[in-house]
């Protein structure tokens, strides 16, 4: 399902800020190498966590599913001079392609890499988030956040990706562990008042989540 015309789509990348050198070489790599490119978070939605990590300035970063490198890099560019970003990959081979766009960046000390399971690391972290990105397996979706949210600063943000999973939660019979999943956790975030909300309709949806008292 086409969510977004391709012609809204190729305006607003007309009308928004390039990506970077490094960048940009992330996304074509990816396009050109991966059976799973369409996993990317591209030039448009990129430009939204740089900016969303600009506005808020973390001290410390958490990503939840690595992939190429590509969203780690355009985070890690609201990073404070002594800020952290702390990265997950499941899939050995993304991990360490990964790590060899880090290398090169300017960020290369400040982004931390891990490679394994997000639900066994995270409970191992000893660090009070700013920034969480949630982009990996959507069935966990439920307890990445509730793993996350209590090590969050007040006003702390958690951006979670693809919550429209391919427009298959639009469907009036939902199927599928992964699109299920999205719509559980949908449904889990609308039901809480522990935090605020707003779902942003941008590539496959992204939800912003804030941290109340």
């Amino acid at each position: 399902m086409d969510l977004i015309h391709p012609l809204v789509h190729a305006y607003a990348e007309k009308f928004s800020s390039g990506e970077d050198a490094l960048i940009k070489e992330v996304n074509d790599f990816t396009m050109q190498n991966h059976s799973e490119s369409v996993m990317l978070s591209g030039h448009l939605q990129g430009k939204v966590l740089e900016m969303i990590s600009c506005m808020i300035r973390p001290r410390r970063i958490l990503e939840i599913g690595t992939f190429t490198g590509y969203s780690a890099l355009c985070l890690a560019k609201g990073l404070t001079a002594e800020g952290e970003l702390h990265t997950i990959e499941l899939r050995e081979k993304d991990a360490i392609q990964a790590r060899s766009f880090f290398d090169r960046s300017i960020y290369a000390d400040q982004i931390i890499s891990y490679t394994g399971d997000a639900l066994k690391i995270i409970p191992e972290m000893n660090e009070i988030w700013d920034l969480v990105f949630i982009d990996a397996d959507k069935p966990a979706y439920i307890e990445y956040f509730n793993l996350v949210l209590p090590r969050m600063r007040q006003n702390g943000f958690i951006l979670a990706d693809n919550i429209f999973f391919h427009g298959q939660v639009l469907e009036e019979n939902v199927k599928g562990k992964s699109a299920l999943g999205i719509k559980s956790f949908n449904e889990f975030i609308k039901g809480r008042d522990d935090v605020e909300k707003v779902v942003l309709t941008i590539r496959d949806g992204l939800y912003l989540i804030r941290k109340l008292n």
